[in-house]
């Protein structure tokens, strides 16, 4: 006997699309509409079950209501010459009205009850453009509130800084180097005089890393303040 024609309705019908890259889990959406007047259990299944997590993967459906189907694409080593073989289907049945055990509806179910749509899957990687594109289109309220010229400013404040670091380095090198220099000298003109050049090459050492115990402290708290704008 034919199985019963599908009674929901698909967003997409035919074909998951799952954009790159793909060295972060990529979710797509599909959604599933109850246009009936009966409520409608639903299950979702794939031929590739440890790549993607499907939340939910299973339920009911109330009469006209719709549901939304997250399926989360696990990461991987993506080529674009290899085509997706993965499908997805939706299996779905009219549910009893004293239903109690939708597991054990699922069991009991007649093949000619049963209804089902399927899927492929699709791989693609974003262009240059289209990537500028899908930026630029993004509402401020999801994307980075900052505007251009602050960005700028805090940009250039980070550069200012890592060369101010490296300056002080710079500078703590060098310090090493005159400390060692002081010492060789102080060693060959006695002890006094070694005393007070150790306390004023002491003195310059604490004054270099404390500038650049200072100069790290405002760049990762610029940084820090980067991060927590662009979160917003």
């Amino acid at each position: 006997m034919a199985r019963t024609e599908q009674v929901l309705v698909l967003e997409p019908q035919h074909e998951l699309k799952f954009r790159g890259p793909f060295t972060d889990v990529v979710t797509a959406t599909l959604k599933l509409t109850n246009p009936t007047e009966r409520n409608v259990c639903f299950k979702v299944k794939t031929t590739a079950p440890r790549r993607y997590c499907v939340r939910p993967n299973s339920g009911i459906i109330d009469a006209k209501n719709s549901v939304n189907v997250s399926v989360m694409l696990q990461p991987f080593d993506y080529d674009p010459n290899e085509k997706s073989k993965h499908k997805f289907m939706v299996q779905s049945m009219l549910a009893p009205y004293d239903m109690t055990d939708m597991e054990g509806v699922w069991k009991e179910a007649k093949p000619e009850e049963l209804m089902d749509s399927k899927l492929r899957c699709a791989f693609e990687m974003p262009l240059e453009n289209d990537k500028t594109t899908e930026l630029s289109s993004l509402p401020k309220s999801s994307s980075a509130s900052l505007d251009d010229g602050e960005g700028k400013k805090i940009m250039e404040e980070c550069k200012r800084l890592q060369m101010e670091v490296l300056r002080l380095r710079e500078e703590n090198k060098q310090i090493r180097e005159d400390d060692g220099l002081r010492k060789r000298k102080v060693t060959s003109m006695g002890a006094p005089h070694s005393s007070s050049s150790g306390m004023a090459t002491s003195t310059m050492r604490d004054e270099g890393l404390g500038t650049r115990v200072l100069a790290f402290c405002v760049l990762f708290f610029v940084i820090g303040v980067i991060i927590g704008k662009l979160a917003l």
